[in-house]
């Protein structure tokens, strides 16, 4: 009796816990509502008609890049149907199979996956089938729609652009096989293919080295829905909830800031968040967030540098990413881009979007993370400065800066182009200049994050030419301010050449100003900048 009684005493403190525990921003898996301050998914899905893929039992598409939501969709769904008497419905993610080309292999993967999802979320669990790989996953998804019958099967497959080669056309070719038995007891009604990429996209290659169409074994599917990010007033919502469990608040210009940083991808707009509200600030702190919170929270998470940036940076590397990347960081337009497999690929995997039009990196914390990533190498190699960089009132000397850059081009541009090995020969330039003023670590602590927190690589300023921009009905007025120095030649091949800057009268924080680097290689002139707000840089004192 005393016994039974401790065990009800436990699961009522648990009980009791779990009501009065405050939620927290999730960054690691799928989101709880039990645990985590969160969003319904289906609000931001575009092009889905969920109402219609049970009813009229149709296979379709769902993709978006990594950490936006898709599994946290896919298992809320799941378990909304689940409660309902219509239908049986179970997640399963095969990436487990992640590299496995041989359906001898992968097959009995993808079944095993299957039989252990259907037992951790509690619906029949199919037997295993014996069949031959080209038939077992045809086999195992008949077995399980007889056990749920009378009741309708759905699947929802995660993580499936992840399969390769032979095994992703057994995969396709399995599903397209029972589409057409489909029904009650039979073959599931509705199946969901879930990843980063477009089922159209997928590039698949045999092992005897053909490039099959994926659409050929595959062209069932109903839709291709996307999973959006957050828009701004989503990002006012998420927090919203905070403030209502806690009545932690959070100022309107910490809020636009998270929102100008992220552009609404939700994995940094969590992170952010959570930084800010646990470990800035205490978890039970009722303390205003504020914009500081939020800049000290973005230099955290950058230097983190965490597994969702690093599997960005990780792409780089690839000649299809590079190609699409590079052209971007140096400004030069390239009329073939959109044109190639690799441009879909990094709007796929969320790196690069369309901003009016015109590709750029999807947010300031990407860019950031990709600065840091190609001139890591640089900064590394280059000796911390002896000479003077700062002015007596603390900010840069950008005078003799700029001189010392030149005379450091002059001296290691040539071996260090040689020795690059990430083949962003076309930015080096641009990296360069961005290694020599990331280095040193007096320097990187006091401007490194003022420096590379304003977006592209026209944050370094070399060749300056301000435009006015009108303040409200203030007409905008400029103060000459004189040449640093003049044009000179640096070595045989290379010229750094700069124009005369100018101060503005107007207010500092309205004042604009775009921004050009140009540095001569060989009669190829390399151009740097767009409009940046010099009073950031310390030249508008």
């Amino acid at each position: 009796m005393l016994t039974n009684n401790v065990y009800i005493c436990k699961k009522i403190r648990q009980v009791i816990n779990m009501y009065s525990k405050v939620h927290f921003f999730n960054t690691t898996g799928p989101c709880d509502p039990d645990y985590h301050y969160m969003l319904p998914p289906a609000d931001r899905l575009v092009g889905a008609q969920l109402h219609r893929y049970i009813s009229d039992r149709l296979y379709w598409v769902l993709h978006s890049p990594r950490q936006t939501g898709k599994t946290t969709f896919m298992q809320s769904w799941m378990r909304e149907i689940n409660e309902g008497d219509e239908a049986v419905a179970c997640y399963v993610s095969v990436e487990r199979c992640q590299g496995i080309i041989e359906p001898e292999r992968a097959m009995p993967g993808i079944c095993n996956a299957i039989r252990r999802y259907a037992k951790d979320f509690n619906v029949p669990v199919p037997e295993m089938s014996l069949s031959e790989p080209a038939s077992m996953l045809d086999d195992i998804l008949h077995r399980w729609s007889e056990l749920v019958a009378p009741k309708s099967l759905i699947v929802l497959f995660d993580e499936v652009d992840v399969l390769q080669g032979e095994t992703m056309i057994s995969f396709l070719r399995q599903l397209r096989g029972g589409f057409a038995s489909r029904g009650i007891g039979n073959f599931p009604v509705s199946i969901a293919l879930v990843g980063m990429r477009d089922l159209k996209d997928y590039l698949t290659a045999t092992k005897y080295g053909a490039t099959p169409n994926p659409g050929s074994p595959f062209n069932i599917k109903s839709d291709s829905a996307v999973l959006s990010g957050f828009s701004q007033a989503d990002v006012v919502r998420l927090f919203a909830q905070r403030t209502a469990e806690t009545g932690q608040q959070i100022t309107r210009e910490a809020l636009d800031y998270v929102w100008e940083q992220s552009k609404g991808q939700p994995w940094i707009v969590n992170n952010l968040f959570m930084r800010a509200t646990m470990r800035i600030l205490d978890r039970e702190s009722k303390e205003t967030v504020e914009l500081k919170h939020i800049l000290e929270a973005r230099e955290q998470m950058v230097l983190a540098r965490e597994t969702h940036l690093d599997a960005l940076v990780y792409r780089l590397q690839e000649p299809g990413v590079r190609s699409v990347v590079e052209p971007i960081l140096t400004g030069e337009p390239d009329p073939d881009l959109a044109l190639r497999e690799a441009f879909r690929l990094c709007l796929d995997l969320g790196l690069v979007a369309l901003e009016g039009g015109t590709p750029v990196i999807a947010n300031p914390i990407y860019r950031e993370m990709i600065a840091r990533h190609l001139t890591y190498g640089q900064q590394l190699a280059i000796p911390e400065p002896e000479w003077s960089w700062k002015k007596p009132d603390g900010s840069l000397d950008m005078d003799n800066i700029l001189k010392e850059f030149q005379s450091f081009w002059r001296q290691n541009s040539e071996i260090r182009e040689s020795k690059t090995q990430l083949g962003y020969t076309e930015a080096f330039p641009h990296l360069l200049l961005m290694a020599f003023f990331a280095t040193g670590a007096q320097w990187r602590r006091a401007y490194r994050p003022r420096i590379c927190r304003r977006k592209r690589t026209d944050r370094f300023v070399y060749r300056i030419q301000q435009e006015p921009v009108h303040h409200r009905n203030q007409a905008a007025a400029f103060i000459p301010y004189p040449k640093c120095f003049p044009e000179k030649r640096i070595g045989t091949d290379h010229k750094i050449s700069r124009s005369i800057q100018y101060k503005s009268a107007c207010i500092p924080g309205d004042f604009r100003s775009p921004t050009r680097i140009e540095i001569q290689k060989l009669g190829r002139t390399h151009h740097l900048g767009i409009r940046r707000r010099c009073s950031y840089f310390g030249l508008l004192n």
